[in-house]
């Protein structure tokens, strides 16, 4: 249950995406639509239970939509809202600062080259 009241609007923010998880699944989701199976190799370490219950946090939250097909078997995918979105791009310039930090702290990172950076 989200609270009702906060300190400043970080405060608001990181309650949204905290946790281990929620970032991550917003990089790969900005890339495109995802099934949950794609999200799961991609995000390595995480577990099926606890994928499940951020995709529905964030969905909750009203940042990922779910769309469900009408085919056998269930085809269900996932992708940002526009709200998702916002919310991406807002996380761009913490991500540059993160880049930033590592290199300044000699720590070692993967490079995708096939996606955008935060």
């Amino acid at each position: 249950m989200k609270r009702q009241s906060y300190q400043c609007g970080l405060d608001a923010a990181m309650d949204v995406i905290g946790g281990k998880w929620k970032v991550l699944i917003l990089w790969e989701l900005h890339c495109q639509e995802r099934r949950f199976g794609e999200l799961r190799r991609l995000i390595p370490g995480v577990s099926e239970k606890v994928l499940i219950q951020q995709l529905r946090e964030l969905e909750a939250d009203g940042i990922v939509h779910r769309e469900i097909y009408d085919e056998v078997p269930p085809k269900v995918e996932y992708s940002l809202t526009m709200y998702g979105t916002s919310l991406y791009d807002a996380l761009g310039p913490l991500g540059f600062w993160g880049e930033r930090h590592m290199e300044r702290a000699g720590l070692e990172h993967q490079l995708v080259v096939a996606r955008k950076p935060l």
